[in-house]
């Protein structure tokens, strides 16, 4: 745990960064990406900027000679739930950061964008048991406790099941909600509980990984720790056979992923610890208003 002024400080500055980005950036786009579609109709209010123009009512906007937009009931109640993977392989970065630094950064711009946006925000954090639930809430103070939990979480578990934090968010978010998946997927099994959540919820897979865990340099032997065991392990780098079949362990995952939330309907976004998360949430929040 770090000092209350350290964590405050840090708070601070993924609050002006992740603000900041929200607001200049992805405002518009998350707005359009998940508003008002096939909800039930509510009023009709100005056009505001970022407002998705398919939602413009021609015939009031004829008459007022301003623009209006249709409202939908859904559309003042929508919930963001943040799956969160806080088990110990998240602490692992090679390049800028740690992937648990990645997800924290996405997780505060999400936050953002949805209260920007009148959403409530939730959030489930797991590691091979569910951690801790913050409920969904509204407001840029309960959004300052999110940042602060998502820096500060120490896990008590160590391995990552997925599917134990899709059963609990099954039971407990009885509301479509919109999900966000934030983890590096190094886990399987999870595909049965995938399936009965994709059919109640808008569910977006995010995996953040590393490109060391993608494959290994021929540096000869290197000495490493299990993140998820503790257990301290020699690895040669130098035996082909061993990069191949760390490289082999990594692909199956990757394929699992992206195989099992195709077959469900679900999103998913990949992000790399040495690329631009901006860039990638752009193109997805793009592909979705396509």
């Amino acid at each position: 745990m770090m000092e209350t002024s350290e964590l405050l400080k840090k708070v601070r500055k993924i609050e002006i960064k992740t603000k900041g980005l929200s607001k200049h950036i992805f405002s518009g786009e998350y707005h359009s990406a998940f508003k008002g579609r096939g909800m039930s109709f509510s009023e009709v209010r100005e056009y505001q900027y970022g407002d998705d123009i398919r939602n413009i009512d021609w015939n009031v906007t004829a008459r007022a000679n301003q623009p209006y937009v249709k409202i939908y009931e859904e559309e003042r109640e929508l919930t963001v739930m943040l799956v969160v993977d806080v088990s110990k392989s998240s602490f692992f970065g090679t390049v800028n950061q740690f992937k648990s630094e990645i997800i924290t950064e996405i997780s505060a711009v999400i936050s953002f964008s949805a209260i920007n946006n009148n959403d409530k925000v939730g959030v489930i954090f797991f590691s091979d048991k569910v951690e801790q639930y913050i409920p969904p809430k509204k407001g840029k103070q309960h959004i300052l406790r999110i940042i602060r939990e998502l820096i500060n979480f120490t896990p008590s578990g160590k391995g990552t099941q997925i599917h134990e934090a899709l059963e609990f968010m099954n039971n407990v978010i009885k509301k479509r909600c919109t999900c966000f998946i934030l983890s590096d997927f190094m886990a399987k099994g999870y595909e049965d509980v995938l399936r009965i959540a994709k059919k109640r919820h808008d569910i977006i897979g995010l995996q953040i990984y590393d490109q060391r865990e993608a494959s290994l340099p021929s540096v000869g032997l290197i000495k490493a720790e299990d993140a998820e065991t503790g257990k301290v392990i020699y690895l040669d780098t130098a035996s082909s056979s061993f990069r191949q079949a760390y490289e082999n362990r990594f692909n199956e995952n990757q394929a699992y992923f992206k195989n099992t939330f195709l077959k469900c309907g679900a999103d998913t976004i990949h992000i790399r610890t040495d690329e631009s998360y901006v860039n990638a949430l752009m193109k997805f929040f793009k592909k979705r208003n396509g």
